[in-house]
This record gives structure tokens, sequence and C-alpha cells, in this order.
């Protein structure tokens, strides 16, 4: 057993009231497991070690993916076999002030402070996105009082950060041609479809020169919410990268050739919304007064405009010490007018699905280096040509700016199933469950199952989950009943397996 037992034992302690318990117990082991992006190994070793410890099948496929096998209950063997599927991984973000190494250290639950109904991490992300549906599928294997039809349980790769997992899934590689995936983040809905997505990578050539000034501002944005860059894109939340250039080109009418950029970074993930961002820039003492002035006021309008969604937006207006070296003038005009120029938020609302954000793009991240300004975006859309004309769009930004661009990771979007068979099936035991219809919905987020059905055409899915709210942000929490809720549907789909074809 690779977790770490003394937070194991803590995470229960929270949890240990809660229901399903045997689902929150491996809740619990997960996250005292740690399991970001690319840092997956101690948990699926200790997933391999569990389920061999148990006589099921489990074996790793080439690109790392975990596949576990049960046998069909006692009546159950002419049913349709079912794959269960969650992602390893979860998104590595923590508040500033809290010292967390994600790569070695555990997840450590709580309660939330004003309302008792939601679980949180203590100052990171929670990881229920996908711990909690990774959590179910384990539970399920582990339950043999359960009634189900043959199982396969897919566990994949570094979803969070290019899809690795999924991309690399070779065909054949399941045999079911039902699958529940377990990604959802709302409770009372049922997706049926999911946008495709791009990243996008824009570097800036960056000139430097020796600093001639004897002054420096540093100004740091943050307290913003994040968020997800697509279930939480058109929720009108503050980007700390733009809101931060909305500031530099402010300055650019009364302070031109006055300041010069040495610092400037924003964001740490390509998917989630970034909370904050810092510039640092070279000034004549003379300036310093003015342009403190002229930053607090373009500040102060901000905080006006998103007081209502970002209540807790704060600009720290420091003086620094001025670095060595600059950028030049000219270079740190560019800069501005790129990052100010590259488009971040909702491009289009779907004519087909009501409520729904056709095409996207999120400007995730903003890094510097010594040769050059990398800008990180990713594109989702629900259909190809609205992909393409952002990737169009974004290219000529880099021709006007005189930056390089490439697009790398590009996945397909999952198109809903006419002939589904586990949709109606789910819908019905839904409604049964709720006392209503349940939403059928297709989401502006990227889920594994346009890629898995590109391996395994055949497959028919859905995806279920709890609800999880602010995904990729250190206030991740989930409704502690909802999962209860989610358990039942998943466990009764599973008793009620259409019959083999």
């Amino acid at each position: 057993m690779t977790v770490n037992l003394a937070a194991y034992e803590d995470n229960l302690n929270v949890v240990k009231d809660f229901d399903p318990m045997l689902l929150w117990r491996w809740f619990s082991r997960i996250s005292a497991t740690p399991h970001p992006s690319f840092h997956e190994e101690a948990l699926v070793a200790d997933i391999i070690e569990w389920a061999t410890a148990h006589g099921l099948s489990a074996r790793r496929d080439g690109i790392g993916n975990v596949i576990i096998k049960k046998p069909a209950t006692k009546g159950y063997e002419d049913r349709e076999p079912i794959a269960l599927q969650a992602h390893l991984d979860m998104v590595p973000q923590a508040n500033e002030g809290t010292l967390h190494d994600f790569a070695t250290d555990p997840i450590r639950l709580r309660l939330h402070p004003d309302d008792d109904a939601w679980l949180m991490a203590t100052g990171t992300t929670l990881g229920a996105d996908n711990g909690i549906g990774m959590a179910s599928c384990l539970a399920v294997l582990e339950d043999d009082s359960l009634a189900h039809p043959e199982l396969e349980v897919l566990l994949t790769m570094t979803e969070e950060t290019g899809m690795v997992g999924v991309i690399g899934l070779k065909a054949n590689e399941l045999t079911s041609k039902i699958m529940v995936n377990t990604d959802t983040e709302e409770i009372g809905e049922v997706y049926i479809g999911c946008a495709g997505g791009i990243d996008a990578d824009l570097s800036l050539p960056l000139t430097w020169q020796e600093n001639s000034f004897d002054a420096a501002l540093s100004l740091t944005i943050k307290g913003l919410r994040g968020g997800h860059s697509g279930l939480d894109i058109d929720k009108n939340r503050g980007n700390a990268i733009k809101l931060m250039a909305r500031v530099l080109a402010k300055l650019l009418g009364d302070f031109d050739g006055q300041f010069a950029i040495s610092h400037i970074k924003g964001g740490t993930l390509r998917n989630a919304i970034p909370r904050e961002a810092q510039v640092v820039i070279s000034c004549p003492q003379s300036s310093l007064s003015a342009l403190t002035d002229a930053i607090n006021h373009a500040t102060a309008q901000i905080f006006e405009e998103f007081k209502q969604v970002e209540p807790s937006f704060t600009a720290i207006i420091e003086t620094a010490k001025p670095d060595q070296k600059a950028l030049t003038w000219a270079s740190s005009l560019q800069a501005i007018h790129l990052i100010n120029a590259l488009p971040s938020g909702v491009v289009r609302q779907s004519d087909l699905a009501k409520d729904t954000v056709e095409t996207s793009l999120s400007f995730g991240q903003l890094k510097m280096d010594d040769d050059a300004l990398k800008c990180v975006l990713l594109i989702r859309s629900l259909v190809d040509s609205g992909k393409d004309a952002v990737c169009d769009t974004l290219s000529s930004i880099a021709h006007l700016s005189g930056a390089q661009i490439a697009f790398a990771g590009d996945y397909v979007g999952w198109n809903p199933d006419a002939n589904s068979v586990i949709t109606p099936i789910t819908t019905q035991l839904y409604a049964q469950i709720l006392g209503h219809q349940p939403d059928i919905k297709v989401i502006h987020a990227g889920l594994e199952c346009g890629l898995i059905k590109q391996s395994h055409p055949d497959m028919d899915i859905v995806s279920i989950g709890p609800t999880i709210k602010n995904a990729h942000s250190p206030d991740e929490m989930v409704h502690i009943e909802s999962v209860a809720v989610y358990w039942r549907l998943l466990t009764e789909i599973l008793a009620n397996a259409p019959l083999k074809r």
C-alpha cells in the first residue's frame, strides 16, 4: 500500500459518516496518494496491488492506462458487459501561501467552513474531478453485494494535461460495447456529448537591454475565482492575465517610453482560468508616483466592473528594486499589445444546444524566459469549423505581432448517438430516482468520450456524476449528498444492464 497512511486516516475521519462509505473510503485513499498529471504512478501501483490481491484481472496498456476486469454476478452473464471509466490525474492548484508539493504531498480533506453539505481540501484543489468517479469505479469492483454484468474499469492517464491516456488507447483494448464515463459534475444531468479542443502556444521573441531606470513597480493581481476553462468560461469570471494586460495597455498613452517590463507571468495551467498574475516594470523615479496613481485608477475601475462576480479581486502595487536588465521599449510595447490582443472567453453560443457555449478559448498561462514571451491557450468547440476559425484568428494575431504559433493536442468532440441504448436506460432510471426528468446535455468541456469512440467506434457512452463546483481551483468542492444519489444511479444502471444483442 503506497498511500500516506496518516493522511488516509485523517481523511477517513472527515468522511466517516458519509454514504456510501465504501466510495468515500476509496476517495480518502485516493486523496492520500499524490496524483497530479504526470505523477500518477504511486496511485496506479496502489490500485494494481489492491486489485491483484482481490483476485481481479488488472493490467496496464502500452500508454499506462489501468484496465481491471470483474466477472458478471450470477444471473447476469447474459447481459451486455459495461465499462466504467475515470481518469487517474487531478489538477494541481494551491492558494497563495499554501505550501504544497502535489507530487509528494497528500490532499487533506475538510468540510466547507460555512456549509458542511460540501467537502473541500485544505488550501488546494480537492481532486473530486475525477477522484469521486474513480472512487466509484473501484468501490463497484470491491462491493460483491452489487448486481452487475461483466465489468471493465478503465482508468486513464493524464487526462487533465492533453488527454494522454485516451489518445494512446488502442483499438480492442476493451471488449464492452457500453460505457459509463464518471466525469460529469452536476447531479441531475446526463452528458451525451462534449466539445473538442486544441492547444495553442504563441512565442514572442524578446529584446533585452541593460536597465537604465532607477525605480521599479510590481503589480500583482490575485483573489480571482478561477475555475474550469470550459465549464466556467461563460460565468464572466476575471482572467488575471487579461486584466493585467488591460492595466498595462492603459499606461501606454501617457507613459510612452517611461517604463519597461522586466518580469511578467500569470496562470499555472492551460485548462484553468488564471487566478493570479504579476508584472514588474522599471521606470524613472520621477514617474513612480504618476505610474502608481494610473495603475490604482485602472485597477479600481476593474474592481468596480467585476465586484459582483469577483468580490475578492485584489491588486497589490509595491515598489521594487530595479532588475539589472529590462525589455526595450519596443519589445515591452510588442508584448503588451500581444497579451492585450489575444482573446479569451466565449466566442459563440450554440444554436442547437440551449444555454451551451459552442466555441471558446482560454488564455491559461503566461511565461517569460530570456528568449521569449510564451502565451498558452486552450481552444474548445462543439464544431470543428469553430475550432478552426479561432485557430485562424490566433494565427493572424501572431503574424501581426511577430510571434510564432504552434498548435498541438488536437482532440475530437463527442457527438450524441441517436441510436444509443444506454441513454434511455439511464434517463428512465434517473427520473425514477430524482422524481423528475434529468437534463440531457452536450457540454462545453473536454471529456474523454470522443477519443474513446475513435479507438472504439461502437462504444455507446453516457456520462454521469455528482455535483462538483469550482473544479480546477482551490475552491473546488463536492456536494456530499449528491454523491449518494450518483452512486444509486450508477449501481441501478449496472443492475439494469440490457441483454446481449
